[in-house]
């Protein structure tokens, strides 16, 4: 089965990757090995206090979606943007499939499938 489009959610914690063509589609969540995602540090530090994303989960998000054509990346916070940094650094081919960037707090997967329909619709009705 050819399933062209993909919508990945991602926070810290998990990843929910779900392909979709008309037809048809597909879903798998990968899950973290990390265990803190939370960093503290005292007042006057440099740097974010943020723990980066563990690169072996953001290996097996990119890749999960080899195969597909396109690809939205979606979240609630910094880790879809971490992704796509790396993917940018380490697999730009996959990089280059990324169509589309939003912001969504935390869905069902209904809720995921509906808005990545939506959103692949408008886009493939543009071209």
């Amino acid at each position: 089965m050819s399933l062209n489009h993909a919508v990945i959610w991602i926070d810290h914690k998990e990843a929910h990757v779900m392909f979709l063509s008309e037809t048809a589609s597909e879903a798998e969540i990968i899950k973290t090995k990390s265990t803190h995602p939370h960093l503290h540090h005292k007042g006057g530090e440099i740097g974010s206090g943020r723990v980066a994303l563990d690169s072996k989960y953001l290996h097996s998000v990119i890749e999960s979606v080899v195969e597909s054509k396109e690809i939205l990346v979606i979240g609630p916070g910094s880790a879809k943007l971490e992704l796509i940094k790396y993917a940018h650094h380490h697999d730009p081919k996959i990089a280059e499939k990324i169509v589309g960037v939003e912001t969504v707090d935390h869905p069902t997967d209904k809720e995921i499938m509906a808005f990545a329909r939506k959103f692949f619709y408008k886009a493939d009705q543009l071209l």
